[in-house]
């Protein structure tokens, strides 16, 4: 035990402590440099905004920007953007990201998809109404005609031709209800009324 404080109070013990210290610092200083330059520490990339862009100028902006995208399909179409050009990118424009950073964009489609015209033959207009607007289908003008039942609708028209229920329409298309006033007139009433 005496030559072991000894030998911690002696220059040998003193010269080892320092050399063990100076390598710590030098390997730190060393593997931070290293990290510092292989992860561009500090170096950033402002991402560009690529909103209503298409998508070859989108590509061309990121691979000149040396960063990496990805396209995300779209399901709803946004009629204030051109077809086919960004509507949504993560990160955001401006954003502050390392080279070779995933930008995620989200494609336009060409149109809005198609949503199928449900059951509503024999429904009460205000029925038909909301299960049209459930889909993704409005109602632009509701006509009628002579039959028994008062607000049932009796078919369907889109574009002024009639379709049928199941039929397949881009979403947010306009419909036409054709619906019965509740009145029915029948041959002998006619014959009767022009008499």
């Amino acid at each position: 035990m005496k030559h072991f404080l000894n030998f911690l109070k002696s220059k040998v013990f003193f010269i080892q402590l320092a050399l063990a210290v100076l390598a710590v610092v030098v390997i730190a200083f060393v593997s931070l440099q290293w990290l510092k330059s292989t992860t561009k520490h500090g170096e950033f990339v402002e991402v560009p905004n690529l909103a209503k862009m298409s998508v070859m100028e989108m590509r061309e902006l990121i691979e000149e920007k040396e960063l990496r995208y990805q396209v995300v399909d779209s399901a709803n179409f946004n009629p204030e953007y051109p077809r086919f050009s960004i509507i949504e990118q993560n990160p955001a424009a401006g954003s502050k990201v390392k080279e070779n950073r995933m930008i995620y964009v989200t494609v336009n489609p060409s149109g809005y998809k198609l949503v199928t015209v449900p059951k509503i033959i024999q429904v009460t207009q205000r029925n038909a109404a909301s299960m049209l607007r459930a889909v993704g289908l409005d109602v632009q003008r509701v006509t009628y005609i002579d039959e028994l039942g008062k607000d049932m609708v009796y078919y369907v028209k889109y574009k002024g031709k009639r379709i049928a229920e199941g039929t397949k329409l881009p979403k947010t298309s306009k419909i036409e209800l054709v619906c019965g006033n509740g009145k029915v007139t029948t041959r002998a009433q006619v014959k009767a009324d022009s008499e």
